[in-house]
């Protein structure tokens, strides 16, 4: 039984794509706005005697023929004909995302677009935006009661099946539309908040992971300098490429160069640090550049890419220090990965071992033309401080106090040169979720030839390093941003069956 109903819409078809996007927009707002008033209500002790439910918007698609426009995108279409659906969420963060995914739709098939309500109901937390605790002003009843008048988050409805190929509809039902429910977008999005420390509408398409803080005050002290003014013209045009630089706590600082007056403009630093904080050099449209310190180890590689990958990002790349492999070569040296032994075991049920996670031709283009012009080197010369090989990511930060033997003759067999604890999570998790991806790792010591990351040693080799690492790491992904969205998506990365959205 409920309590009351939410606004009442209809379902309509639309052929043109921001007339779709608006009705997503208004059922959305209606629907999470009536869910915030209610609950706002039961928290000032107001009787309530059934449920309360409003459900989250859905798109369905129907086509008779499995005929479609002519397109090399990687995106975009469905494969054969039927119903397919899937529910959206957060328009005021996606807006861009559905508006191309909506023209590809109608564009490759001729049909109109049906928006309407769907089945899928709208957990209370996920009602509101920010970070908000629903339970820090009731009391022990209305603790008690919140299941029994709210739908509460349901993992039912979040898992990954849809991206790992493994979910089956049932006789009559819709096939998946997008790689992810609502739900599970949600959700992560409220993850990344409390990971990363902003909020997930700072995020940028093109995503640069680290697994140091040196590397994290580089990015920054780059990000502030662009906010600067400059009087050089050359160098205003460049630092206008972006509008503003936000850290964790939402701490914005607008671009002078576009007239915004020095300082901080909006937002409060945190006490802490989060655990994996983020910074992020804005662009219109997302196209700018994030930078995460994901920390050391699998596990965060794969927690904060899990997330992440519900923002659609258009590339993501890992820049960190690496173990070299190999006599020949030097600390500070450059490994560009074009292969990956997987030994870190955290994602070997969702990605099995079989599965060979390639290299992107785009993106190694990006990172070797980005050392090329960083570094003034090109050609052969460039082989005297970067090498392309296998990287071997491992579960064991102290893997030099096992015996060795068999592990080394594995990577030796594997042709690996360098060794580390994340690139093989990050670019498998990035072949998962259909991201682009890449690697280039800076060789910081070389255990197997007596080089150990030492104390004194490892800070010279910072000071000396990390300045021009994260410079090459910005310049490849502004390399990647003007090429265009058809070249980075490769169809490398989609399956036989593939739900259509990007």
């Amino acid at each position: 039984m409920f309590e009351s109903a939410p606004p009442r819409f209809g379902t309509k078809k639309y052929s043109q794509p921001d007339e779709a996007l608006e009705r997503v927009r208004e059922i959305y707002e209606a629907n999470t706005a009536w869910l915030r008033e209610r609950f706002q209500s039961f928290a000032r002790g107001e009787r309530i005697k059934g449920r309360i439910r409003a459900c989250y918007p859905e798109i369905k698609l129907t086509t008779t023929t499995s005929s479609r426009a002519d397109t090399r995108l990687a995106y975009g279409f469905v494969n054969q004909p039927g119903l397919y659906s899937t529910t959206l969420t957060r328009p005021d963060i996606f807006a861009g995302y559905y508006l191309e995914q909506f023209r590809q739709l109608i564009r490759n098939h001729g049909e109109p677009l049906e928006i309407g309500v769907s089945g899928m109901p709208i957990p209370i937390h996920f009602a509101w935006r920010g970070n908000m605790h629903l339970e820090n002003d009731l009391g022990p009843d209305q603790l008690a009661s919140i299941r029994e008048h709210f739908d509460l988050p349901d993992l039912a409805h979040m898992d990954d099946t849809i991206v790992n190929g493994t979910y089956r509809t049932q006789s009559g039902e819709a096939q998946p539309l997008a790689p992810f429910t609502a739900p599970r977008v949600d959700y992560s999005l409220h993850r990344l908040r409390h990971y990363t420390g902003t909020s997930p509408e700072n995020f940028q398409n093109f995503i640069i992971f680290t697994n140091y803080q040196f590397y994290m005050d580089e990015f920054v002290r780059r990000g502030q300098e662009l906010m600067g003014e400059t009087s050089d013209s050359d160098e205003r045009t460049r630092r206008q490429m972006y509008e503003a630089f936000v850290g964790p706590g939402d701490v914005m600082t607008l671009n002078q160069n576009f007239g915004a007056p020095a300082g901080v403009s909006s937002g409060k630093v945190p006490e802490r640090l989060p655990q994996m904080p983020a910074f992020h050099l804005k662009r219109p449209g997302h196209m700018g550049i994030t930078m995460v310190n994901i920390g050391v180890g699998p596990s965060n590689a794969k927690t904060i890419t899990d997330h992440i990958a519900v923002l659609r990002p258009h590339a993501w790349l890992m820049l960190g220090h690496c173990a070299g492999l190999r006599s020949s070569q030097r600390l500070g040296d450059y490994v560009l990965a074009h292969g990956y032994v997987r030994e870190d075991h955290v994602l070997d049920s969702d990605l099995p071992l079989s599965v060979p996670v390639p290299a992107l031709a785009e993106v190694q283009v990006a990172l070797e033309q980005a050392v090329s012009k960083v570094t003034g080197l090109s050609g052969y010369a460039l082989k005297s401080i970067m090498r392309t090989g296998t990287v071997a990511t491992i579960d064991d930060r102290n893997w030099e106090l096992r015996e060795t033997s068999g592990m080394l003759e594995r990577f030796s067999q594997s042709r690996a040169i360098a060794l580390d604890m994340e690139s093989a999570t990050v670019a498998a998790n990035g072949f998962r979720f259909r991201v682009p991806y890449g690697t280039l790792l800076c060789v910081s010591d070389k255990p197997l030839h007596g080089e150990l990351k030492l104390p004194g040693m490892a800070q010279t080799f910072y000071r000396q390093q990390v300045d021009q690492h994260v410079r090459i790491g910005l310049m490849a992904m502004e390399l990647l941003a003007e090429n265009s969205l058809e070249k980075i998506h490769s169809r490398k990365l989609r399956s036989f069956q593939e739900p259509p959205f990007q």
